[in-house]
């Protein structure tokens, strides 16, 4: 019993040792595209409140 059971502590270790680090799921095209959208639209939206706030400040 006790010759098992440093061989299961040693399997154990090198599963620890050659675990996968990155266990996320491949971004797929759609979720690419998505995040793309969404990217552009907050970028556009910044540059849209922008542009009103220095149309406010501007007396007309």
């Amino acid at each position: 019993m006790l010759k098992d059971q440093p061989t299961s502590r040693a399997r154990r270790e090198a599963n620890k040792l050659f675990k996968q680090v990155d266990t996320k799921k491949p971004v797929t095209d759609y979720v690419k595209a998505q995040q793309s959208f969404d990217q552009n639209r907050e970028r556009l939206k910044a540059e849209r409140l922008a542009r009103e706030a220095r149309s406010r400040g501007r007396p007309e």
